[in-house]
């Protein structure tokens, strides 16, 4: 049994260890290249499921209603989700965020290789989009604890002051995923004609994952543990006999786990519209028409592209600027302009002219994409207290995704099936950010909150780090 001197010196150690430049370098690079991969999963398999699926594992549907099946399989990876983040945040909490970060890599990483080795409808049948859609459920499952468990970490890991921009790296790393995962896409179907692509060329895109897993494994076994964590261990006689920090979460914490998931439903709604669905609006043809494609399909792939790198960008400014006038307005403003944005962004896109798509695209990016996504990875784990953090970041942001991200495509297509117009999708889109911008007046600031504490945020505890 350890002394209260020999506990203080442990967690003394942790903080040391933990904010080492070395460490802190390895910190940002193990969540921004592990969320890399989980959103380089996921943006390929949008991209597929807009562009190869309907004709590779749905051949016998229109376009439309190929596209819809091959979303209802996007949100089958959103439906496993929460099951993957209920099951790994409890052991996040009981056996540190490093273990998790770890497991939930290679199974995500070997889910998504195996999709490239899925045969096709005509080889296999009705088999083909059973497989398809079994791989993808385990690509939820193992994405279920990836961002949340990055972000808590990184959260606990840096000093007050820098949180907002460092976290922020989490959200980089995702649309670097983005970046990478288009661009293969791009740089495939630049050099292949549209038959070679369709019949074997896109399975590169997700065999080369594999490539991803192995680098971000390389660097998440160097980690160092969350000193916060390490601080909870040793403050706790025996932490895995403790009652499952789910339980706690939802006994103790349940009205902050609907708060942050509708703060949370807005911004995971519009990125995935986003970053799927308008790639189906363009290449399907404006208001079903029935007219050809605007333009081929690779152009608003390479837009695509462009969008994700000004992504990047964006998600890490918005965390930089969250430090600097803290996470509530900074929020608050982007989820504002989040809701009257899509109504502007179909205008644009409706148009079918190059670049005023590639405006539509860009400011979706920077706004819904990955805006309020750059200022969550702090402010979520700030809003919680330590002993159900990472279960309930968790909750919240998975349980919002299914009803959020992981419908968003499936909604958006039935709607532009039902209605031949755009409208209901911006009201739809619109009504999400709404809800999302309520919910933010409603919690407290928390910018450089002391994350040692036990109890959830509280108005008047921001900055108290620095203060101290």
């Amino acid at each position: 049994m350890e002394s209260a001197a020999e506990q203080e010196s442990v967690v003394e150690q942790a903080y040391e260890d933990a904010r080492s430049k070395s460490n802190i370098r390895i910190a940002v690079a193990a969540g921004g290249v592990g969320t890399m991969l989980e959103q380089f999963d996921f943006a390929i398999y949008g991209l597929a499921a807009a562009l190869v699926f309907p004709k590779v594992f749905f051949p016998e549907a229109d376009p439309l209603a190929g596209s819809l099946m091959s979303f209802a399989g996007f949100a089958v990876g959103f439906f496993a989700r929460p099951f993957g983040g209920v099951l790994f945040s409890h052991f996040g909490e009981k056996f540190g965020r490093k273990w998790v970060l770890v497991t939930t890599l290679i199974i995500m990483g070997l889910a998504t290789f195996a999709i490239g080795l899925v045969p096709n409808y005509g080889t296999i049948g009705i088999m083909a989009p059973i497989l398809l859609f079994a791989m993808r459920l385990f690509q939820g499952l193992g994405a279920g604890a990836e961002q949340s468990g990055s972000s808590t970490l990184l959260t606990e890991t840096v000093r007050p002051g820098t949180r907002g921009r460092l976290s922020s790296t989490v959200m980089a790393g995702a649309a670097g995923g983005t970046v990478l995962g288009t661009l293969v896409f791009a740089m495939l179907q630049w050099f292949m004609t549209e038959e070679d692509f369709l019949a074997w060329g896109w399975r590169i895109v997700f065999i080369f994952s594999i490539v991803i897993t192995i680098g971000a494994w390389f660097v998440r076994r160097h980690l160092v543990e969350s000193p916060v964590f390490v601080e909870l261990q040793e403050s706790t006689a025996d932490l895995k006999k403790e009652a499952a920090p789910l339980k706690l979460a939802v006994k103790f914490g349940w009205k902050r786990i609907l708060q942050t998931a509708v703060m949370n439903w807005g911004p995971n709604t519009n990125s995935y519209t986003v970053q799927t669905f308008f790639v189906t609006f363009v290449t399907t043809g404006v208001l079903l028409s029935g007219t050809d494609e605007l333009f081929p399909r690779s152009t608003i792939t390479d837009i695509q592209l462009i969008g994700a790198v000004i992504g990047m960008i964006s998600a890490f400014a918005w965390g930089f600027l969250s430090d600097k006038f803290g996470r509530k307005p900074i929020y608050l403003l982007i989820a504002g302009v989040g809701a009257l944005l899509p109504f502007v962004c179909f205008n644009l896109l409706e148009t079918g002219v190059v670049w005023l798509v590639a405006l539509a695209v860009g400011l979706g990016y920077i706004f819904a994409a990955y805006g309020n996504v750059g200022v969550q990875t702090s402010y979520f784990p700030e809003l919680f207290g330590t002993r159900y953090r990472y279960a309930g970041v968790t909750l919240a942001r998975e349980a919002s995704a299914l009803v959020g991200g992981g419908i968003a495509p499936l909604v958006c297509s039935w709607l532009l099936l039902q209605f031949g117009t755009w409208i209901p999708l911006a009201i739809y889109m619109a009504f999400t950010m709404l809800c999302t911008f309520l919910a933010t007046i409603w919690v407290p600031e928390t910018v450089d909150r002391d994350l040692s504490l036990s109890n959830d945020a509280k108005t008047g505890e921001a900055r108290t780090a620095l203060q101290e």
